[in-house]
């Protein structure tokens, strides 16, 4: 297994030098050419499963078809939607939650490394930057494209996240999932944000995006992930990081490219996140910023290596006709919290009143109290009579006495 890392950074090298040394280029190009991730065979479809229900009109009735929808308005020029080699796509106004145009918005395909933007954002509030955690034997040996942890040492979570989304480490992803408890919590960590995002295309089976049974998304619910991302400082201080160090042990420290070039090559790029496997063909989640228009464009199962082209091609229709154009959906927001139960008021009891029992005289009734009283007067008249015969029978000691 280790000789596929070997040859991972051998086709990065190779690539490195192939486009004049640009780093982050070279480490694109190798993931995309399906260095450790297998050969780049392409799948027909990529599709695993569709929405059923409402699920399927998640955002508006719309966003049901299988096919490309989008509205041109009636009148004037709107340029047309381009042409992208996507099994499904979308491209929304993160601001208004808007959905300008998709293709099978809720079909479910593999994530591959996208998912990781998922395991980013319900990890990121359950762990401190600042803490370490022990690589695990079971996050050293994950492969492949891994950062290269060693089992029993420590590493800061900040930096395990940093790997993460520059150059999509899976071993991160374990050990990040792991630092919650367990693996098992992390994931389901990640389900639970999943569904209180509203992101009903989407179950988790593991934290890095490798190909699992039963593991899904739709470019919608990608697109409602992206949203929370947006929302998340931290997430974006990772995400952005054009290129960093890794400190594997003492004394010995590797470079991290971030693999999405559109942060340098497109104006206004914001983050993103690319991913590929075998089965789920070519997969990205980009993010981009003009004139206060932010834009989240995802696209799912595309020829690799064609995926920056698409979503340029997206992102520049986008803030084209943004505002010129009748929305196809709306990316729904988070479900609300459930309401606070309100706390008992201090007249409250969990045991109820004692029942006033009547008795026979005039309906008169007898409570707790009454009773107490009761015993306190017998007690009283009982002690008085036994002081008055105490006192009666001294007297008469004392006469017979005399």
């Amino acid at each position: 297994m280790r000789a596929r890392r070997g040859s991972a950074v051998m086709a990065a090298a190779l690539v490195f030098a192939a486009i004049g040394g640009h780093p982050e280029a070279a480490a694109a190009q190798a993931f995309a050419a399906g260095a450790g991730h297998g050969s780049p065979k392409h799948a027909p479809t990529g599709l695993v499963g569709q929405a059923r229900g409402l699920d399927a009109t998640q955002g508006g009735a719309q966003l049901a078809s299988h096919g490309t929808v989008v509205n041109y308005s009636g009148s004037g020029h709107v340029t047309k939607l381009p042409r992208v080699k996507a099994s499904a796509f979308v491209i929304a106004d993160a601001r208004t939650g808007q959905v300008l145009a998709a293709r099978d918005p809720h079909g479910w395909y593999r994530p591959a490394s996208t998912l990781k933007m998922l395991t980013a954002i319900s990890l990121i509030p359950a762990l401190k930057p600042d803490a370490t955690t022990v690589a695990s034997h079971e996050a050293a040996t994950t492969e492949p494209n891994d950062v290269g942890l060693k089992a029993g040492r420590h590493y800061r979570i900040s930096d395990l996240f940093r790997a993460l989304l520059t150059i999509s480490a899976n071993d991160a992803a374990v050990a990040l999932a792991q630092a919650t408890g367990s693996l098992s919590r992390g994931i389901a960590l990640m389900n639970a944000e999943a569904h209180r995002l509203q992101a009903r295309d989407t179950v988790a089976r593991d934290p890095n995006g490798l190909d699992a049974r039963g593991q899904h998304t739709s470019a919608y619910d990608e697109a409602l992930i992206a949203r929370r991302a947006l929302a998340l400082p931290a997430f974006l201080g990772y995400d952005q990081t054009k290129n960093a160090l890794f400190e594997i042990k003492p004394r010995h420290r590797v470079g991290l490219y971030n693999q999405n070039l559109m942060l340098t090559r497109y104006p206004g790029d914001i983050g993103g996140k690319i991913g590929w496997t075998e089965a789920a063909g070519a997969t990205y989640v980009g993010m981009a910023r003009r004139h206060h228009q932010t834009l989240i464009v995802t696209l799912l199962h595309c020829p690799p290596g064609t995926e920056f082209t698409y979503a340029t091609r997206l992102l520049n229709w986008g803030f084209a006709v943004d505002g010129h154009i009748k929305p196809v959906g709306t990316l729904v927001g988070p479900r609300k919290p459930a309401p606070k139960h309100a706390a008992p008021t201090p007249h409250s009891t969990t045991k109820p009143p004692a029942r006033r029992q009547p008795v026979a005289n005039g309906g008169l009734s007898v409570g707790p109290g009454t009773v107490a009283v009761g015993f306190l007067v017998l007690a009283g008249l009982l002690f008085a009579g036994f002081v008055l015969h105490s006192r009666r029978s001294a007297a008469r000691s004392r006469q017979g006495r005399a």
